[in-house]
């Protein structure tokens, strides 16, 4: 079929601008020069090709995507917000329609999301006020069985919606990024896109074949397949199990992560090996864009105190540096608050090589 692909054609990452819950953010401090230095060592050193730039704050998205569009990156816009109403969820989503038609009229590559797993995000898709009700709930398969049918009602009417708002203002390609429970009706977009798209030891033996049948699903339809997330925290076994960072952190009031919830070993290797083998699936299979889970969560720093490294819960491909840890000697970026992982040259050289 004409315009698809049997190989990887976007090899991206994922760059959050802040992901906003409680009063608070996951990336801060936000500063335009140090997006605009990621954004080129992303491209150069990480050699990704592209970008999923990912947040809650207008601004954010537009200097973090302006900045990507000038490091050479193609573009996708996704808005990741938590707590709005779906009223303000399609007002923003005008306004980013606007931000991705501007850079699109400057000559780059730009594709436009029209939110990320909004049936938990969002309100009024699933029972519940907040996002730790949500969560819960779809954490029980009796309890939210019963709600499948409707919620997908609501989200495609939502999404239909949502694409016709963008359309309007952006010229460019449009897609979403989905979970399986939301049942996404794919007609009005032009890219097919999953956050889901995480192996684990339960579906290890089968995920070449779980990729080939999401691939073979997009192109039936006559569309790319996008995975706009993989990734893996940096602990033994977190490459079997697979898991939600929400249950493995202690959170204080305000909703900041405090310090790892149990007893972890820190592995980078893991980590590495897990995103080198999904990203070969992801080539053999001809998904057509891919989008490692992520280049860093600004608010899981490394710390070496015991039981304190919230790193270790982190799928960063780098590690911020926690306190006494900047001035690490040998350190790549000295002018950064992170250094790289080990995962961060796996993802280099791979990228360097496809």
């Amino acid at each position: 079929m004409a315009g698809l692909r049997e190989y990887m054609r976007a090899k991206g990452i994922n760059y959050d601008t802040g992901f906003f819950n409680g009063g608070t953010s996951t990336h801060e401090p936000f500063e335009s020069d140090g997006v605009r230095r990621e954004m080129h060592i992303i491209r150069n050193d990480l050699h990704c090709t592209a970008v999923r730039i990912t947040g809650g704050d207008v601004d954010r998205l537009a200097i973090a995507a302006t900045h990507a569009a000038d490091a050479g990156l193609e573009v996708w816009i996704c808005p990741f917000t938590n707590g709005l109403t779906q009223d303000a969820l399609l007002a923003l989503l005008a306004d980013c329609a606007d931000c991705a038609e501007r850079l699109r009229c400057r000559g780059a590559e730009v594709v436009l999301l029209t939110g990320s797993e909004i049936s938990l995000f969002t309100l009024g898709f699933l029972p519940g006020d907040t996002l730790e009700e949500r969560l819960a709930l779809v954490a029980a398969p009796l309890r939210v069985r019963p709600l499948i049918a409707e919620t997908r009602t609501k989200v495609n009417t939502f999404l239909r919606l949502a694409v016709d708002t963008v359309r309007a203002r952006f010229g460019g390609r449009v897609s979403y990024a989905s979970l399986p429970l939301e049942g996404v009706d794919w007609t009005p977009f032009d890219i097919v896109a999953s956050d889901a798209v995480y192996r684990s030891a339960a579906t290890a033996a089968r995920f070449p074949e779980l990729i080939r049948t999401f691939v073979a699903y997009g192109h039936g339809l006559g569309k790319p397949v996008a995975v706009t997330e993989s990734g893996c925290m940096t602990h033994r076994g977190a490459g079997d199990l697979a898991r939600d960072i929400h249950d493995l952190v202690v959170w204080s009031r305000d909703g900041r992560p405090e310090r790892p919830k149990g007893e972890f070993v820190r592995d980078e290797a893991e980590q590495a090996t897990y995103l080198r083998e999904v990203l070969d699936v992801f080539e053999a299979e001809g998904v057509d864009a891919a989008f490692v889970y992520t280049f860093a969560r600004y608010d899981l720093p490394h710390r070496t105190e015991p039981g304190q490294d919230l790193d270790i819960v982190s799928r960063g491909i780098v590690k911020l540096l926690g306190t006494g840890l900047e001035a690490t000697h040998a350190r790549r970026y000295p002018d950064l608050p992170w250094e790289p992982k080990a995962a961060f040259d796996a993802v280099a050289d791979f990228y360097a090589r496809h």
